[in-house]
C-alpha cells in the first residue's frame, strides 16, 4: 500500500469546534495557549500562534465543526485527491480559510470534516524575538462507535499509516492510531459508546515546556484533569485540560517519531494507556 500521506509529510495545521458561546470558548484557548484571538465577526473567532491555531464558530457544544490537514505542496495534494477520488470517497469544498483554492474536503464515515489543502501562510515554530510558547497542533482523537469503519476509512481508502492498535482480550479493536508524518498519531481514535471529538492535541516538545504550559493554566484558574503521566502508544508524556465548552485539550510531549518500524499490537489496560497512574479507559 503506498502510504502518501506520510510521504507528504502532512500534518494537522488547525481545528475548528462549534460553540454556543464562541467568544468564551476562543478567549479561553488565547488566554492559557499563547495564542492571539482575531474576531472574524460575532459567530467566529480564530486563535492563532507559532504552528498551532483553533477555531470556534457558533453552533452545537462540542461538535468538531472541521479540522485542517496540510500538506508539503500542490502536488501532494493533488495525489492525495486523486487518492480519496480512486478509492470513491465523495470529494467536497473546503471551507477552512487558511487553505488555497486548490484545497478539498471529505467527510469520514462518522460525518467529521476533513478540509486537506496547502497552508496560505507558512509558519514556523520559533522567530526572532519571538518569546511564545511553543506548541504546534498534533493530533486529534475521535470516539466512534464504529472502529472498524474508522480504520477503513483513514487506513485503506484515504492512506494513511497505521502505526498502532489497542486490542481487546477477544481481538476486538479498541483504539487505532494513525499517521500522515514522522510522529506516531495524527489522527486516532477510541471505541466508545458515543461519536464525536475524544480530544485534541498540542505537541509542547519536552517537560520544561509542558510544565510552564500548567502554569499558565494555573494563574489562569485552571486546573489539571488528568495527569501527568505517559502514554504506552506514542510514549508521549501528558496532561488533559478540559475547556468551558467540555472539550478535552492535551498537552503533549516527546512522541514517538515513525520512519519505518512495524505496527504494533497493544492490549487494552490501564497500564498500556498510562504507564504512570492511573488511566481514563474508553471502552
Amino acid at each position: 500500500m503506498s502510504h502518501n500521506p506520510v510521504q507528504a509529510g502532512a500534518y494537522l495545521h488547525h481545528v475548528a469546534f462549534e460553540s454556543s458561546n464562541p467568544r468564551r470558548l476562543a478567549e479561553f484557548y488565547a488566554a492559557n495557549m499563547d495564542m492571539t484571538l482575531i474576531e472574524v465577526g460575532p459567530a467566529e473567532f480564530r486563535c492563532e500562534g507559532p504552528l498551532r491555531r483553533f477555531v470556534a464558530v457558533q453552533g452545537e457544544d462540542k461538535k468538531l465543526a472541521y479540522a485542517g490537514l496540510a500538506c508539503r505542496d500542490a502536488a501532494v495534494l493533488a495525489a492525495l485527491r486523486a487518492r480519496a477520488e480512486t478509492n470513491g470517497i465523495e470529494i467536497l469544498p473546503s471551507i477552512s480559510p487558511y487553505f488555497g483554492d486548490d484545497a478539498f474536503a471529505v467527510r469520514d464515515y462518522d460525518g467529521h470534516l476533513l478540509c486537506i489543502g496547502v497552508a496560505i501562510e507558512r509558519t514556523v515554530a520559533y522567530k526572532p524575538g519571538h518569546e511564545g510558547l511553543h506548541a504546534p497542533t498534533q493530533h486529534l482523537t475521535f470516539a466512534t462507535q464504529n472502529l472498524p469503519g474508522f480504520k477503513e476509512f483513514y487506513v485503506d481508502r484515504m492512506g494513511f499509516f497505521l502505526s498502532d492498535r489497542v486490542l481487546h482480550a477477544n481481538g476486538d479493536l479498541a483504539t487505532v492510531f494513525t499517521t500522515t508524518n514522522h510522529e506516531h498519531h495524527t489522527i486516532a481514535c477510541f471505541k466508545s459508546n458515543r461519536t464525536g471529538v475524544d480530544h485534541h492535541s498540542y505537541e509542547a516538545g519536552s517537560f520544561e515546556t509542558i510544565k510552564k504550559f500548567c502554569d499558565r493554566f494555573a494563574a489562569n484558574g485552571q486546573l489539571l484533569n488528568w495527569g501527568p503521566g505517559r502514554h504506552g502508544p506514542g510514549n508521549n508524556l501528558f496532561v488533559f485540560y478540559t475547556d468551558p465548552d467540555g472539550n478535552w485539550i492535551e498537552i503533549s510531549g516527546e512522541l514517538e517519531t515513525i520512519y519505518d518500524r512495524e505496527v504494533i499490537d497493544w492490549p487494552q489496560d490501564p497500564r498500556t494507556l498510562n504507564k504512570w497512574g492511573p488511566a481514563i479507559l474508553r471502552s
